[in-house]
């Protein structure tokens, strides 16, 4: 099986990319290797891939520098290589940051997607897998978020750029009979994961001895989700494209679908913050006397912020057998343990 992974040297596509190592794939890796946070992190995920394809007894990993938003260079990818399966996971990512660099994110998460989505087109593939994300439901006052619930009011141009690859995906798949499933990702954590990332900054910012800011008085809620349950949601979603069909009218049934993926158990950023701080100490990031208190400060909610995240994850289980698993202090001991490693070899 040849797939398409882009933004494959990010957090979410390098994992999978490894994990997919594990089977007999032919795996393509694209990823502009923008410095929207530390490049050098970027490299690192991308050497793993590269021992772990020399390793490999049939798998194989190329990795093109390149950007989704380059039209010319996504159609010559595809009509020289034949994908089966593209999990287009190449995205500026960031709410904050939306609010900065709109352009950033009109160039990657629209024209990009559309460029997938015409190559697709045009170089039939067996399953488009896509990131969307959680940020599409907004300030959605019902929980836990289904996929049933109406999306149309984002709050940040993030969101609204996601709620698009989930509109044009439907459009494609309608009128092109591509199947398409778009996945609503909810605050993905773990090892090499993206500076920019609470949990992450959090650590960088406490080990230098600064002060770390809690939005919204620390009466926030996320729904943590560990990146392995992430990429295991994945390798299940791709293995089975929505059906092609005909509808009651004799017309086709666009083989469309939409899941979140989340832990479905959402945190309180205190008690969040109070897990990471206790692991940091077990993994010897920080010191056991190290004054957290002395370094916190709740600030009031941020542009494009919402209070709660939480996944309704009843329809990956009923589909897929599948629901995250990993508890949140699980997932930081192991980010923790990394955390450790990573800059001490550095």
């Amino acid at each position: 099986m040849r797939i398409l992974i882009t933004g494959a040297a990010g957090f979410i596509g390098s994992s999978l990319a490894l994990r997919l190592l594990d089977e007999v794939v032919q795996i393509v890796g694209l990823d502009n290797m923008n410095d929207y946070y530390d490049p050098s992190l970027k490299e690192y995920r991308l050497r793993l891939l590269e021992e772990k394809a020399s390793a490999s007894r049939g798998g194989s990993f190329v990795f093109v520098r390149g950007d989704i938003a380059d039209k010319t260079l996504v159609d010559k990818l595809f009509s020289s290589s034949g994908f089966d399966v593209v999990v287009n996971l190449a995205a500026q990512a960031g709410v904050r940051y939306s609010i900065e660099n709109p352009d950033a994110y009109m160039r990657s998460n629209v024209t990009g997607f559309y460029n997938i989505l015409e190559a697709c087109r045009h170089n039939p593939v067996r399953h488009l897998v896509y990131a969307s994300s959680s940020s599409v439901y907004g300030g959605n006052k019902k929980v836990p978020f289904s996929t049933d619930d109406r999306v149309d009011n984002p709050v940040s141009l993030y969101a609204a750029t996601k709620k698009s690859n989930e509109l044009f995906a439907h459009c494609y798949s309608k009128l092109y009979d591509i199947p398409s499933t778009g996945l609503r990702f909810f605050t993905v954590y773990g090892p090499a994961g993206r500076p920019d990332m609470a949990y992450f900054g959090f650590t960088d910012k406490l080990l230098k001895g600064e002060t770390i800011q809690i939005y919204n008085y620390g009466n926030c809620r996320r729904d943590f989700t560990y990146i392995d349950d992430i990429v295991e949601g994945i390798v299940r979603v791709m293995a089975r494209p929505p059906e092609r069909k005909t509808g009651e009218d004799g017309l086709p049934v666009p083989p469309y679908a939409v899941y979140n993926i989340g832990g479905g158990n959402p945190e309180n950023l205190l008690d969040f913050v109070q897990i990471l701080q206790e692991e940091l100490v077990r993994a010897g990031v920080l010191a056991a006397d190290y004054d957290f208190g002395a370094h916190m400060e709740l600030v009031p909610m941020q542009p494009g912020d919402v209070p709660a995240t939480y996944a309704d994850t009843s329809a990956l289980e009923r589909d897929f057998g599948f629901t995250p698993s990993v508890p949140l202090r699980e997932g930081l001991r192991r980010f923790a343990q990394w955390y450790k490693q990573y800059f001490q070899a550095r």
